[in-house]
This record gives C-alpha cells, structure tokens and sequence, in this order.
C-alpha cells in the first residue's frame, strides 16, 4: 500500500496544475475528446460553401452565414453579450459612390488615372488651409505609410513619387469603388486622404471638389459569451472574422471568392473553442466569441466591437486568422503577431510545452500584421490582443483568390491549431496568468 501511494503522490508532484483542477494529461485528454475532427470539417465545409456566395459585406450571403454562427451558438449554449437580447451586435455603416472628382493642383487639372480619394462624404477645398500635406519619396514602405495615413482623423493631401504606380493603381480602383464609414449625423468629410500621383512639388495653391452618392446599411457581428464564475468582469476574447469578398471578377469559370482559410477557418475555430470551454464550464474568467464582419473592407465590426466594452477590463484577445495549411515552421506550429509586444505568446508557448506544437513570433514583421487584422483596435487601445496564423502570406497563391476553398485546405492543421490554442489559452481563461499589456497607440 505504501508503495502505491508513493507512486501516487510522485505522479501528482510531476503533473503541473493547470487552474482547472486538473493535470496537463487530463486536459489534454479533454481537449482531444470535446473537439470534434467531423464537427470542424463540418462547420468550415459550410461556411465556405458556394450556397453562402463568398459572404461578402451586405450581401445575403453574409447573413445567411450570420444565421449559421448564431445558431451554432444557441446550440453551444452561449448566452447574448450584455444588452443584446440575441447573437447579433447589430450597427449602421454609410456606403459611398463617388459621382465626381476634380483637384487642381498649382494651378494644374489633376488627370483622373493620378488621382484616388476617399472619403465618407462630399467636400469641397477651396485651399490648402487645414489640410496636411504629406509626400511621399521613392523609397517608402508604401504599405506602413498608407496605413498610417488612414488611421489619422486629418484631411490630408498625399503627394506619391511615381515608383509607386502598381499600389497606386490598386488605390484608384477602391476609390473608384466607394467606401464605407460608420455612420454619424450630419457626416462631414473631416478626414478625406487625396491621393495624386507624380507630383512632389510645394503646394502654391489647391482646391477639390469630390460628390458622392451616400446609402446607409446594416451589418452585425456575431456574439456570444460565457460568464467567468470568480472573475466575470474581466474578459477574455477569441474571434475571427467571417466576411470575405463575395461575387467577384471570374477566373475559369468561378467567380465565388469562398474565403475557406480567410477566414472560415477561423470562424470556425472560434465556433469550436466556444463549445468547448462551455462544455468544461469552469472558466473563471468571463470569455467572448465573435465572428467580425466588415473586415476585408475597412476592420469596421472589430472597431464597432471595441467600442462596446471597457478595454482594460479585456485580459487578451486571442484573434484567429488564416490557420488552414502548414506554417512556414511546419506541422503543430504557427506564428503570433505582435509577439514581442507582451508576454501573450510566452504564456501560450508554456502552456503547450511537452506537445508537439509550438508558437512562434511573427516571420513577417514587414507585413506589418500586428495592426491589420481584427486584433488592431483593442491592441491600440492597450490589450494583449494578438492574431494566430499559420499562412504563409509570402507565397500564399490562393489569398484573396477564388481559389480558395475548401479543398485547398489541410484540416488537419486547422484541428491542430485548434486545440493548440485551447491548450495554450487554459491559463488565461482560468485566471491564473495575466498577459502584461501592449503599449497604447496615439492615432
């Protein structure tokens, strides 16, 4: 008997606690038993089906998908975030056609294939008063640059040196198109960017006058929570977006952009690890799952989302994008973005130690990832909020593509990953381990 109550207790010294009251094996197991290899196969196939017609933002297939996330929800047994009586966090966003545009710069007609504006509403400058000039040299990150540029709230004239012509095509094609804007009374183009192209002279003297057409229109995230039991005011997120680009131009014979990997896998991690933390129904801290829509064109329901719960109060925010084939490290890996930027990615790693998966920091820090995806708005805002990926953005000929479906997909890594993360998350979740915060961000 002594002999078998030594082994016990030596069994019990080496097994780390974990915060649920169980060892690393026993959760493990429970990872492995509650997520289902049929039941993600089934989620993805149906979010990237062609029935759901690439689920473009304001399109009936992105509703019908929101119907889909909602009603795996309900089933989950997650209850509607505080105030929404149902799934939906439902919002308004202004839509704009431009009608025309004419700048003269210097005295000069700025030719139309030099010139992209965007803005939410029509303006007029008869100036230069009020507006910040910005140019920029060949040389630039153009990318890093255009993002700063759209964050800032400052009716800006741009001026771009001629060896960005092939973004700057791009640019004049989406401002050809519109955009989108939360919608305020009284819409005023308070932070209009004109792009033009080719000049890098000092502004002598300015004026543009840009009309659009403007619509208002619905969009919803999908949310759902589950309440902490010790620290229910202090929350942890896990979220994807589920929107992607809809109907768009043909490619032999396909013109369905079903966004399999971006972002239906995803989505449907973060489906999944819902089930399975109400299934353990033992978190101590409070935990929500949202499907983000909007963010292909702007990150407009993750912005609409952080405006609705008080930051500090989020310990981290776990953001799934892209995890539906092999990571530039191999099988059982992915990378996270921001790394360095918190102990986030430290806590996963530990976690997961003694598996065969691990976490790396973000191999392609020009990209600039940490500020492009739906983590972005709380990070800003000082959160631990981080974006797992295992897409290797670098050489991914299906990105954006209509080629992305469900067949291009390893679902393999997409399980892996999953349960990855629900492992390398079970001590946040369990409040045992705080990510320290990421600097604030002056926009």
């Amino acid at each position: 008997m002594k002999i078998k109550l030594y082994a016990a207790l030596a069994a019990l010294a080496i097994a780390p606690s974990l915060g649920f009251g169980q060892d690393a094996v026993g959760f493990t197991k429970n990872v492995d038993k509650l997520i289902k290899a049929d039941d993600v196969e089934r989620i993805i196939k149906t979010l990237s089906a062609d029935d759901m017609q690439g689920r473009g933002t304001f399109t009936p297939g992105i509703d019908k998908a929101a119907t889909f996330i909602e009603g795996e929800f309900k089933q989950a047994g997650l209850k509607p975030l505080a105030g929404n009586t149902g799934f939906r966090q439902s919002f308004s966003m202004v839509q704009t056609k431009p009608v025309s545009a004419k700048v003269t710069l210097n005295g000069a007609d700025v030719p139309a294939d030099n010139l992209a504006i965007t803005a939410s509403a029509s303006f007029s400058w008869a100036s230069a008063d009020g507006v910040e000039v910005v140019k920029i040299p060949a040389g630039k990150n153009f990318a890093s640059e255009y993002q700063s540029l759209m964050a800032s709230d400052k009716k800006t004239l741009v001026l771009l040196d001629t060896s960005y012509s092939s973004f700057f095509k791009r640019l004049v094609a989406r401002a050809k198109r519109g955009g989108t804007s939360f919608s305020k009374a009284g819409d005023k183009a308070d932070n209009a960017k004109v792009f033009v192209m080719g000049a890098l002279d000092d502004v002598k003297s300015l004026a543009v006058n840009y009309e659009v057409k403007s619509q208002e229109k619905p969009l919803f995230n999908v949310a759902g929570m589950i309440p902490g039991k010790s620290k229910p005011d202090e929350y942890v997120v896990f979220s994807g977006h589920y929107d992607h680009l809809g109907i768009v131009k043909p490619m032999n014979g396909d013109s369905i952009a079903n966004g399999a990997d971006d972002d239906a896998s995803g989505t449907t991690a973060v489906i999944s690890l819902a089930k399975f933390f109400k299934k353990l129904n033992n978190n101590e801290r409070t935990l929500v799952f949202v499907a983000f829509t909007a963010e292909e064109i702007g990150g407009f329901g993750s912005q609409y989302f952080s405006k609705q719960l008080d930051a500090d109060k989020v310990t981290a925010m776990f953001n799934i994008e892209m995890i539906g084939k092999d990571s530039k490290f191999g099988p059982n890996t992915a990378f996270i973005t921001g790394f360095e930027r918190s102990d986030f990615g430290t806590i996963l790693q530990k976690n997961v130690e003694g598996t065969e998966f691990k976490f790396f920091p973000d191999p392609y820090v020009k990209e600039n990832l940490f500020y492009r995806s739906d983590n972005a708005t709380l990070a800003r805002l000082g959160v631990p909020a981080h974006s797992i990926s295992t897409d290797q953005i670098d050489t991914d000929k299906l990105y954006h593509q209509v080629t992305d479906e469900f067949s291009s997909l390893d679902v393999k890594n997409i399980i892996a990953t999953i349960k990855a993360i629900a492992l390398g998350s079970r001590s946040i979740v369990a409040g045992k381990d705080t990510p320290t915060r990421v600097a604030k961000l002056d926009r």
